[in-house]
């Protein structure tokens, strides 16, 4: 919604400025928010952790894993040595002697038997022989060409700690890219903040040194004809001329000034530097200020603060380190089941076909001695936790001297704008008598010019009270945490 929101706003200002360029406080924030680039990273820091968040909460759940492999041998594994194959294939042969002895002395004592006996042996040797070849044949085990495959699946039972603290260190660092993300926002918004009435305030005063020059043009002019008139002198001309001078030259700087300062708006706001805009305020004749006495409460200011949640977070972060450091020095248990088939299979004898089995089974992994390895690890790791507790407390303290700091510049401010009002209003007097005496021809020419001088001083000076004021209760929501 949020987003939407922002979208629709741009896309609105957007059509605004189209239309007449001109850009008030709050779409000058949304724009510059919108064109950051720096903002734009933060927002996929805060993806890229919030993926990593979801990619640490598998490691709740099984894991399923698959393997394969060939393998080419340049021999295959023999079960029976050379000597053995040679004796069971000559098996029939190696016994044919033994045999023809044993039919002669069968065919002495029973010569009716010798036919019988010698067409025996003659078909013996053979089968013989291709029985201790079939033995042979039996006893390969053809491993070659090996092929192997497996899918594992591992559940996780107790991993010391590690999987539930790295999860949360995943969640803080998720929590910790938002923080940063919102203080990297505050200070876009305390920068175009600062641009924008800086440019309000070239304006008035561009105004402001117009009007002065239009004053000493028209002293000069009146001061030109008394000379003609002869009731002044050429040296009152030349001092007025002088002053003319300053005041085109201060009219030009401010207007170089302004120019520039609406770049760095235009720069800040994303838009093309040429485009001429409009501020809602710069048409301002009194800058609208409501000076408020500065209440705040410093628990508060500590919960607002992205740069403290950021470094509780942190210390936050540094804790779940030392249970993940410890955790690597503990006891492990995983569940593990797993199906492997190979060819050959060897389930029965050695065969070229495809053939597996599964297995179910508990892995327990125990450290043992590892020199006070582990020990020396959470020691450091503790010690990087206290250096973030320690730079926590010293950004409170800090953080603590610059709220106070900015209230009492909020109260300064409200002092120097009521000061200056006063004096503006004693300048415009001094101004008007100044004037109706010159017309009189009892006031000098200098007096004229000093009361001019002392006008624009006191009118600048308002217009630097009032610009104060407003930047003023801007750092005070900065150090509040409260400028959104």
């Amino acid at each position: 919604m949020k987003k939407v929101f922002i979208l629709t706003f741009l896309l609105s200002t957007t059509i605004l400025l189209r239309a007449q360029s001109t850009l008030s406080l709050d779409s000058c924030r949304a724009l510059a928010i919108a064109n950051n680039k720096e903002l734009l990273i933060g927002q996929e820091k805060i993806n890229a952790a919030h993926y990593q968040r979801k990619a640490a909460f598998t490691n709740y759940l099984p894991n399923l894993s698959g393997t394969g492999a060939y393998m080419r041998n340049q021999k295959e594994f023999s079960l029976l040595n050379d000597a053995q194959k040679g004796a069971l294939s000559g098996l029939g042969t190696s016994l044919s002697e033994p045999l023809q002895q044993a039919s002669q002395v069968i065919g002495q004592l029973h010569p009716e038997l010798a036919p019988l006996l010698s067409q025996l042996g003659s078909t013996m040797v053979p089968a013989l022989n291709e029985a201790g070849n079939s033995i042979v044949d039996a006893f390969r085990t053809d491993t070659r060409n090996v092929y192997a495959g497996a899918l594992t699946l591992t559940q996780p039972l107790y991993m010391g700690g590690k999987i539930r603290a790295y999860n949360k260190i995943t969640q803080y660092a998720e929590e910790l890219a938002r923080e940063q993300h919102n203080s990297g926002m505050q200070e876009v918004i305390l920068s175009t903040d600062q641009t924008y009435w800086q440019v309000v305030s070239l304006t008035s005063k561009k105004r402001l040194a117009e009007g002065y020059l239009k004053l000493l043009q028209k002293l000069d002019s009146d001061v030109e004809k008394m000379i003609n008139e002869g009731v002044a002198t050429k040296a009152d001309g030349l001092s007025v001329r002088v002053k003319v001078n300053e005041a085109e030259m201060t009219l030009t700087k401010v207007e170089d000034g302004l120019s520039l300062s609406k770049m760095l708006l235009c720069q800040l706001c994303g838009i093309d530097l040429s485009t001429p805009i409009t501020l809602a305020d710069e048409k301002l004749e009194n800058i609208p200020t409501l000076v408020v006495t500065p209440s705040f409460d410093m628990a508060e200011a500590y919960a607002n603060r992205p740069e403290i949640r950021s470094l509780e977070l942190a210390t936050k972060i540094y804790h779940q380190k030392v249970n993940v450091v410890r955790a690597e020095h503990l006891p492990s248990l995983a569940l593990m089941g797993n199906y492997m088939v190979t060819n050959p299979s060897v389930f029965n004898g050695f065969e070229n076909k495809f053939k597996g089995m599964w297995n179910v089974g508990v892995m327990l992994q125990l450290p043992i001695w590892h020199w006070g390895e582990g020990t020396y690890k959470v020691k450091a790791a503790k010690a990087e936790a206290r250096i973030a507790q320690y730079q926590l407390e010293d950004a409170k303290e800090k953080i603590e001297l610059q709220v106070n700091q900015s209230a009492f510049k909020v109260n300064e401010a409200a002092k120097k704008l009521s000061m200056a009002t006063k004096n503006m209003e004693k300048a415009e007097e001094n101004l008007r008598y100044a004037t109706l005496g010159f017309e009189e021809g009892v006031i000098a020419t200098s007096n004229v010019l000093e009361a001019q001088t002392a006008w624009l001083s006191a009118q600048s000076d308002k217009i630097d009270a009032q610009i104060d004021v407003k930047l003023t209760e801007i750092y005070l929501q900065k150090s509040l945490g409260t400028l959104k």
